[in-house]
């Protein structure tokens, strides 16, 4: 067992034996090592400024992941190098992305500035194509993730455009090869507890250590990305004795495909999925880029959205509507039961104590069957859903023979619509008059709150507003129309 967090620092390896489970890693950056460039601006990991890079050993190469460091425990970097905006110049002379903000003029007051810079170096190191610069819109999708009131982000935006084409050559590439053998190096199987009995930051490396030490201690917050959990620490000043963190369970990182869907362990990112829900339906894909910024998918895990339980978590309507299965251990027995039976009321699920989510299986929709999913929010990228439809039909001809679905946010679990699915079998998806009653009855099946998000009465016109929007779009009034932002098919409902 080892004893001690242990990652990279200008080339030279830090270990952490004697901290606070709850440590973030921009507490330790700023009051440990005075490294002040990283920035607390909001300290709930939504405006970016503390955005710092992790350069991580991932199947034998490096990769290069922003993160907002007033969230993420030091303990979550554990493994990795940490990079920070003062490493960046070399000898007095600005990075390629730190010269293009200069160069654009993409900075005034400046706070912001240094998070913009990590997340835009982060970019530059996402392996681009040779002299080619990136789309405009996937640089927008980078910086998401970061806010400025000053400049605008035109500016910014031409300074990713200026500095991130092709592929990358800055000191950082030209040390590659040591950096993956120094991290190779601390990349061992053994389980890592730092503290005693009473308090400690733990990281098994197998299920097998997990399920023993969350058995021994059901006590403990399990942790995935600590992108809620580490909102408990900044804004709730929880203090957290037992923090047991699950980023080295490789057998929780994977994903299988198989002929019937896709299994995708607890700790499979936000970004990691994307390309494997986005294969199920596009619709899945675009509400992952929209889940949250860069900085968030990278750590955030599906596991994690699903075992927090909340009611405005946008993964789990969309599944629950697709019909997904969850996996849960304690010790050495697993058991399986269908998603929507996983959440019993606000703040409870059907877990046992030493129990966790093991893996989530997402079946693919049937040649007869259409899915469509909207996430509702005051802010398009990066915010809280207000309410989240899924929607899956079951078509026979233009003929609607089934339905699954699910909403967020509009009870106090992630809540199947029973009443409406049962109004809109044997619904004519070319006779708008017979979802008549589909839509009436959303109102017997939930009776959503007033909160700072959305009024009770909005939310229920939106959802009604949703479900039309799936049966017109799946219905396929137009020869050619807009599905989600950025997708355009063919209209079809035969099946």
């Amino acid at each position: 067992m080892r004893t001690s967090i242990t990652f990279l620092r200008h080339g030279r390896t830090v270990q952490l034996g004697d901290i606070a489970p709850t440590l973030t890693l921009l507490d330790y950056l700023r009051l440990t090592e005075h490294a002040v460039g990283t920035k607390e601006g909001c300290a709930e990991g939504d405006c970016g400024a503390c955005t710092v890079v992790l350069r991580k050993r991932v199947n034998g190469k490096l990769v290069y992941q922003p993160v907002n460091s007033c969230i993420l425990l030091a303990g979550q970097a554990d493994g990795a190098e940490v990079i920070t905006v003062e490493d960046l110049a070399e000898h007095g002379t600005l990075h390629p992305v730190q010269q293009q903000i200069v160069d654009q003029h993409g900075s005034q007051c400046g706070f912001c500035t240094p998070g913009f810079v990590m997340a835009l170096f982060a970019l530059y190191h996402s392996g681009g194509k040779r002299n080619e610069a990136p789309a405009r819109g996937a640089v927008n999708d980078w910086i998401a993730g970061n806010l400025c009131r000053c400049t605008g982000y035109r500016p910014i935006v031409e300074a990713a455009l200026a500095s991130c084409r092709g592929r990358a050559a800055d000191q950082f590439t030209t040390q590659e090869k040591t950096v993956l053998k120094a991290l190779k190096a601390i990349d061992d199987q053994d389980d890592l507890f730092v503290g005693n009995k009473d308090q400690f930051f733990a990281a098994p490396a197998t299920t097998a250590g997990l399920a023993k030490l969350y058995g021994a201690n059901p006590d403990a917050v399990l942790v995935g990305g600590a992108t809620d959990v580490g909102l408990w620490i900044t804004k709730k000043l929880q203090t957290i004795p037992k923090i047991i963190w699950l980023g080295r369970v490789q057998e929780l990182t994977e994903i299988a495909k198989t002929a019937e869907g896709v299994t995708i362990g607890a700790m499979v990112t936000h970004e990691s999925a994307i390309p494997y829900l986005a294969a199920i339906d596009p619709d899945l894909g675009e509400l992952l880029r929209r889940f949250a910024g860069k900085q968030i998918r990278t750590v955030g895990t599906i596991g994690g959205n699903i075992a927090n339980g909340s009611p405005i978590g946008d993964t789990p309507p969309a599944l629950i509507a697709l019909g997904a299965t969850v996996r849960l251990q304690k010790g050495k027995k697993q058991r399986t039961l269908p998603l929507e039976d996983f959440f019993i009321a606000y703040g409870k699920q059907d877990r046992a104590a030493g129990e966790f989510v093991h893996s989530v299986h997402v079946p693919k929709l049937e040649k007869n069957e259409r899915f469509r999913c909207y996430k509702i929010s005051k802010r398009f990228d990066q915010d809280i859903s207000a309410a989240m439809g899924a929607f899956k039909f079951t078509l026979q001809g233009s003929r609607i023979t089934a339905a699954r679905i699910a909403f967020g946010g509009m009870a106090a679990t992630p809540k199947r619509a029973g009443k409406t699915e049962a109004a809109l079998a044997g619904a004519d998806l070319t006779n708008e008059a017979s979802w008549q009653p589909a839509l009436a009855a959303l109102d017997r099946d939930f009776k959503p709150i007033t909160d700072q998000r959305a009024s009770a009465e909005y939310r229920a016109a939106a959802a009604r507003g949703v479900l039309r929007k799936a049966l017109v779009e799946v219905a396929g009034t137009s020869t050619q129309h807009t599905r989600i932002v950025g997708i355009r098919e063919t209209a079809d409902v035969s099946a």
